[in-house]
């Protein structure tokens, strides 16, 4: 099995090679880098929230100057908000893009923005659908929580260099003198150790330590920078659902249609040819080669239409639209050859699709039972859990029921899924079986 090579600093820290990677040195780079890049691409924000800093400002001075006229700070809060709600998303624009293409020293992953297309062409419909969609605010979120860590990230400037000044003791020793670092105090280079030797644990943890800043930075502009928000997939994912239970109503009345067709047309033309030859065949003497060809005729056209009547039934089940899944239900237990107990409580109608799946389900559930399971008697049940359709469909064979070995578990899984629903079985070795399925009845 092949090692995933990391794609961030965060996935390099844990590996044993970490310093001997390019990962230390691009973690560097961007860690160094953040502060003067935030502080230029920063700056146009900055600039129009110019009434908030002099509030801000204002209330600092506060105790020294006596507290700000409240009409003037509620001019300068309201305005500094219109300038940045108004032209704050359009200077950070241009920085989210540049800051996604320096998110690539420290993330192999593409970073492709979260903005749409316009529906169509034109200024203000980009206008507008950029001033409306979250990926806009999430990058002028980004950037005002970039300035505000500015002096942080400053701070980290501080590290390297100490570390330089830490390891370079020995050489001012000997050069100027005494050296004074706080409590370490070295009048000659023999003296230094303890500087050197915390220089030396720097040198080793100074890399790290930028990783882990870079990597947790570049994972906060991935999610703010970066894809769909979470509220933009949620409203992707209602769509997905709707689209699904569009296209399960669809196939339902597809099916639906055509067990109509069958039933209205080829099923009474088979009934009508039948039944002439039936009156052929009472015309002619039984004895005789057209007797007997008519009536091997008649005997094929009688095969085929049962077989017809069978099919359409799979389709679509007449009573299941007519009447129902409980009157559905209690036909499908006399049709099986094993005495089953039916109890549906459903005070009212489902819908289509959800009474289909259900029927399906349970002819399914009960064909396995006669198929495989040695059962002497099954059981159905369906009754309503809130908004969900409980389904349950049970045997008193032997068990053992595994989805991996062609019993129809897995067909039965996938209609389900569709549905949005879930599926649990239970079959021990000895029985019995035990299938429960919940289908969400809710509209979308």
């Amino acid at each position: 099995m092949t090692d995933t090579p990391p794609r961030t600093p965060l996935q390099a820290l844990p590996r044993a090679r970490f310093l001997l990677t390019a990962w230390p040195w691009r973690s560097a780079l961007y860690a160094l880098s953040t502060a003067p890049v935030l502080s230029l691409l920063a700056f146009p924000l900055l600039v129009i929230a110019l009434p908030w800093v002099i509030l801000a400002v204002m209330l600092i001075d506060a105790g020294r100057d006596g507290m700000p006229d409240v009409a003037t700070s509620v001019g300068l809060l309201v305005s500094g908000g219109v300038l940045v709600g108004g032209l704050g998303p359009l200077t950070t624009l241009p920085a989210a893009m540049a800051e996604r293409l320096r998110l690539r020293l420290i993330d192999l992953r593409p970073a492709a923005d979260g903005h749409r297309d316009p529906a169509s062409p034109g200024l203000w419909a980009w206008l507008r659908l950029r001033y409306t969609e979250p990926a806009t605010w999430r990058e002028l979120a980004y950037m005002a929580l970039g300035g505000l860590l500015l002096p942080a990230w400053m701070l980290l400037w501080g590290l390297p260099l100490l570390t330089a000044m830490l390891l370079a003791t020995p050489l001012l020793a000997a050069a100027e003198g005494p050296v004074n670092l706080g409590p370490i105090v070295a009048s000659w280079p023999a003296e230094t150790w303890p500087a050197v030797l915390i220089g030396v644990v720097l040198l080793v943890a100074t890399p790290y330590l930028l990783a882990l800043v870079a990597g947790a930075h570049g994972a906060l502009a991935r999610a703010l920078l970066t894809g769909r928000g979470a509220e933009e997939l949620r409203v992707e994912l209602v769509e997905v659902t709707r689209s699904r239970a569009r296209l399960v109503d669809a196939f339902e009345s597809e099916r639906r249609r055509i067990e109509r067709d069958l039933h209205d047309g080829a099923q009474q033309r088979l009934v009508a040819l039948t039944m002439q030859l039936g009156l052929a065949r009472l015309d002619l003497p039984g004895d005789s080669p057209a007797g007997r060809a008519v009536a091997a005729a008649h005997d094929q056209a009688k095969e085929v239409i049962a077989d017809l009547r069978e099919l359409i039934h799979n389709i679509h089940p007449r009573v299941l639209t007519d009447r129902g899944l409980p009157a559905a239900l209690a036909e499908l237990a006399d049709r099986c050859p094993l005495p089953v107990r039916v109890r549906a409580d459903l005070a009212e109608r489902l819908p289509a699709h959800i009474e289909g799946s259900a029927y399906f389900v349970a002819a399914e559930g009960l064909a396995n039972a006669v198929k495989h399971s040695g059962a002497e008697s099954a059981w159905v049940g369906a009754h309503l859990d809130g908004d969900r359709l409980v389904l349950e469909i049970g045997d008193d064979g032997r068990g053992g029921a595994d989805p991996q070995r062609g019993t129809g578990l897995t067909g039965l899984a996938d209609r389900v899924a569709v549905m949005d629903g879930r599926m649990l079985l239970s079959s021990p070795e000895g029985g019995p079986t035990r299938l429960r399925v919940e289908l969400p009845c809710r509209q979308i």
